[in-house]
């Protein structure tokens, strides 16, 4: 989803492909062994095949909406807090939302380590509108969707926690257009199928 809303609001056009991870294309294998999505290959071949760094590819040719960063510290602390996103709190997520699946771990406590985690961005969100600055930004857009999943898991239980500031800048992410547009169904692409183009706008 994150990699879907950088390339929709940077006007980037590309030729989208949807896959099923359980029936996997042999050319999407071909362009990523690893076999995990989102990939993007570019006109001359090189392949991306991580969503923080096709979000960072679509920005840095057009960023309209100022997600970005400014250089410097404001970088280095926003590309920080979004690796321990993706590192310890993805692996808590994995845990409470597929109990079992990873040795040692159970859903409760996973979701007790997530949580931590969760008051910290509540507690960022008390004193302004997003995780690193009083507008919304790369560490927003790129966190959301994991939070998203976190609270989906159990949602009766997400909404009894005192994260007023976390859960109203979630609602506000779920309602923005380009997550609505990302959120767009698209059928399966199968080898010699149409493929649709992607952009904003």
């Amino acid at each position: 989803m994150r990699a879907r809303m950088a390339i929709l609001a940077s006007g980037q056009r590309c030729e989208l492909r949807e896959v099923l991870l359980r029936d996997k294309p042999p050319e999407f294998l071909a362009a990523s062994p690893k076999g995990t999505v989102p990939v993007l290959v570019e006109v001359d071949g090189r392949v991306i095949d991580e969503s923080l760094d096709i979000m960072l590819w679509a920005l840095r040719r057009s960023d309209p909406e100022r997600w970005l960063p400014a250089e410097g510290d404001e970088t280095a602390a926003s590309l920080a807090l979004i690796a321990r996103c993706d590192g310890e709190f993805k692996r808590h997520l994995d845990g409470y939302k597929y109990p079992g699946r990873l040795p040692g771990l159970d859903a409760s406590s996973s979701r007790n380590a997530g949580a931590g985690f969760l008051e910290e961005l509540d507690a960022r969100l008390a004193t302004r509108a997003g995780l690193m600055a009083d507008r919304t930004t790369l560490a927003d857009i790129a966190i959301a969707p994991f939070v998203r999943q976190f609270a989906q898991v159990d949602r009766d239980w997400f909404d009894a926690q005192p994260w007023r500031h976390l859960a109203g800048w979630l609602a506000e992410r779920l309602q923005s257009p380009v997550f609505a547009q990302a959120m767009a169904k698209h059928p399966v692409w199968r080898t010699n199928s149409a493929s649709s183009a992607m952009s904003f706008g």
